[in-house]
């Protein structure tokens, strides 16, 4: 047994190490898979063929449509034009001074109205760089002002987000995108404050060392973003009406907000009782369906909105379709290494300590999903790892001690979101690429804002829950 807890403990370094060091996940995943089983003592290729892929199988079957739709619509959001025009919008409302506030929030804005957080990084960068060169704000601070407004509080916090990493608990909890609407809302506008004040904090204090945009420690080392973000050909640049822009990001929190809580629940759902359907109910689904609905709505808009266009728009559908294949087969790996995991003998005994550490439901969901997130480098497949192995006994756990589904789902969602960026984070390491920086340049501030405040806003959040309750 104790050699099993090795190759667990072993196994997961080792898949922080390659991830770290550029190896795709679809094939560290594997690796690392393997080694753990060799400790364990298990057929490693049945439990490749008979755990890793159906596992990984799930993830995609459940999830895939999210990954695809969202990668479309971004890529129809930038190839007319509307992602740039909503940047310069919000940027002449706040002003060129006031550039890391408008890149904050104009990343957000698209976060939140459903746009792939790949896709949104790859439109934000060049609009970014050129504010902070109009604004002189040293360069390294880009990626960190970017991932404030992608990776924070609009793809975990505020409720109603498009995003898989606030469809995920839904699946497991039975709630919908809007759960734990107050606190979401208290917990983003935490994080989304106390990361403004870092970043502008850190602003000062570069520039009254004597940095500035163009300075060698904030140079650009690595190279630019791929052409497919920044050099396509957009239909409209420049729409002449400034408000058809923000339309598509409007419609997908209209549709996701109506099905989630006025369409979905006055329909009569007794056909899934059926065995076609797997008895299952609305609630393990509806979160699911409310976001790709809410995209699909989006999407046709801007087909209607620009169909004298429709040839250069179906390049943007095609490109999706193509950009949405690696985010969900590496997450759905890293899935298939925790149904590996979680299937040898050692990792019942860490489960079974996990119940016995004496925390409440809410804890040892917060605890496990953000050391799962953190040890894979990924919200969405640690948090899927996590409530896989122990989903069914939090719920459970939570109904015996009458702690809310509804503050489960968003707190969970909340924790999957902080320790996932550390070093060796796919994301984080996409991120610096995209914006020609190194991890010695731009990481401190990428740490602050998406791993330090969050999860010290989440600790203020379950305390404060845990003493009321």
């Amino acid at each position: 047994m104790i050699l099993g807890i090795i190759g667990i403990v072993v196994s997961l370094l080792l898949l922080i190490t390659l991830a770290y060091r550029g190896v795709p996940v679809i094939i560290a995943a594997p690796i690392a898979s393997a080694v753990c089983l060799i400790f364990s003592g298990a057929p490693i290729l049945a439990s490749y063929t008979e755990i890793f892929m159906p596992a990984m199988g799930d993830f995609v079957r459940n999830f895939f449509p999210v990954f695809l739709v969202g990668a479309i619509f971004g890529l129809l959001m930038t190839v007319t034009g509307y992602a740039e025009s909503i940047a310069r919008t919000i940027t002449s409302w706040l002003g060129s001074r006031s550039a890391i506030a408008a890149t904050v929030i104009t990343s957000a804005l698209m976060t939140y109205g459903g746009i792939s957080l790949f896709v949104v990084a790859f439109v934000m960068y060049p609009l970014a760089r050129e504010l902070f060169r109009v604004a002189d704000i040293p360069r390294r601070l880009v990626p960190g002002t970017i991932a404030l407004g992608i990776f924070t509080f609009t793809m975990t916090a505020l409720p109603g987000t498009p995003q898989v990493q606030n469809v995920i608990p839904g699946q497991f909890f039975g709630t919908g995108s809007y759960a734990g609407p107050v606190l979401g809302t208290v917990g983003g506008a935490m994080i989304f404050g106390l990361g403004l004040l870092w970043l502008e904090f850190r602003r000062r204090s570069l520039i009254a060392k004597g940095e500035h945009f163009d300075s060698d420690a904030s140079r650009q080392v690595i190279g630019g973003p791929a052409d497919d973000g920044g050099s396509r050909t957009a239909v409209a640049l420049a729409p002449p009406n400034r408000v058809v822009p923000f339309l598509p990001l409007l419609t997908v929190a209209v549709v996701n907000f109506a099905c989630t809580l006025v369409f979905f629940p006055a329909m009569d759902w007794s056909y899934l009782e059926g065995e076609q359907f797997g008895a299952i109910t609305v609630d393990d689904r509806a979160a699911l369906w409310a976001v790709l609905l809410a995209i699909l709505a989006a999407i046709a808009l801007i087909v209607l909105l620009n169909i004298r266009h429709f040839a250069e728009l179906r390049a943007g559908f095609y490109d999706g379709a193509k950009h949405s294949m690696l985010p969900i087969f590496s997450t759905a790996s890293e899935v298939g290494y925790g149904a590996v995991v979680a299937s040898v003998a050692a990792f019942a005994v860490i489960r079974d300590s996990v119940f016995t550490m004496g925390a409440n439901a809410l804890v040892t969901s917060v605890v496990t999903t953000s050391i799962t997130a953190g040890l894979t480098g990924s919200s969405s497949g640690g948090m899927t790892i996590a409530l896989n192995a122990l989903g069914e006994d939090l719920r459970a756990m939570a109904d015996q001690e009458g702690m809310s589904l509804e503050i489960m789902h968003r707190l969970t969602a909340m924790a999957a979101g902080g320790i996932d960026t550390l070093p060796h984070s796919g994301a984080v390491v996409t991120l610096l690429i995209v914006c020609g920086l190194t991890h010695r340049q731009s990481y401190k501030d990428i740490g602050m804002v998406t791993l330090v405040i969050p999860v010290l806003v989440v600790a203020v959040l379950v305390t404060g829950v845990s003493v009321v309750a």
